[in-house]
């Protein structure tokens, strides 16, 4: 599962730390050629190639070196980043499904705001005690500069139109919105688990993918 993957990757790394000392603690062997191909590192002790992060080189790490980049999740950057713009956008997908009980002709539509509503509320909060916990929001702004950057933000405009709306051009109008909102948000998510390094932001973003693409399948049947 997708919120596994940084464990998984840590418990990798440990494995074939361990698995490297022991086999050349086994075989007693040194392969000729020098240094780089006898798999030991400076201190002559067993050396892991870590494979590095999308777009970044691998390292070599000493066995224990392997073992503590393993068990360090702490927040960088782009999980800061992520969790701050995430508890805007879905701030404003509250903003849009508070106006469907009294506009939705759908019954359908008003189901899909209310479930929406009710898993991105306790989202919000939950993401605003992770600042807390973990030493605030990002310092100095997130990486794409405020709100209209996000992908799938509704503009002012777009706002003001829904709420003018009523019936099936509410359905209809709030639909759009919503499903290039949560496209919007799958995407940051994405990035995120590409670019992050905290398994907690990990598990929020993959809870992210796998629950609005299901509501994105939904909203295209009321269509």
């Amino acid at each position: 599962m997708l919120h596994r993957r940084t464990r998984l990757h840590a418990a990798s790394l440990a494995f074939v730390a361990t698995a490297a000392a022991v086999t050349l603690a086994l075989t007693g062997c040194e392969p000729e050629g020098g240094r780089q191909d006898t798999g030991k590192g400076q201190d002559g002790k067993p050396a892991v190639i870590a494979p590095g992060r999308p777009g970044e080189a691998a390292k070599t790490l000493s066995a224990e070196e392997a073992a503590k980049a393993g068990d360090d999740d702490s927040p960088n950057a782009a999980d800061r980043a992520y969790v701050a713009m995430m508890i805007e956008h879905h701030q404003q997908a509250l903003v849009m499904t508070d106006l469907a009980p009294d506009r939705a002709r759908s019954a359908k539509v008003r189901r899909i705001a209310e479930r929406i509503a009710a898993a991105q509320g306790p989202e919000i909060d939950a993401m605003r005690g992770w600042q807390q916990t973990t030493g605030g929001a990002a310092k100095g702004g997130h990486d794409h500069g405020g709100m209209a950057d996000m992908p799938g933000m509704a503009t002012p405009k777009q706002l003001d139109a829904l709420r003018a709306a009523e019936g099936a051009s509410f359905d209809r109008l709030f639909l759009k919105l919503m499903i290039a909102h949560h496209r919007g948000a799958v995407s940051m998510a994405t990035d995120v688990l590409g670019r992050g390094n905290n398994i907690r932001v990990e598990e929020m973003a993959a809870d992210v993918i796998a629950q609005q693409t299901s509501e994105i399948r939904r909203m295209r049947l009321v269509r």
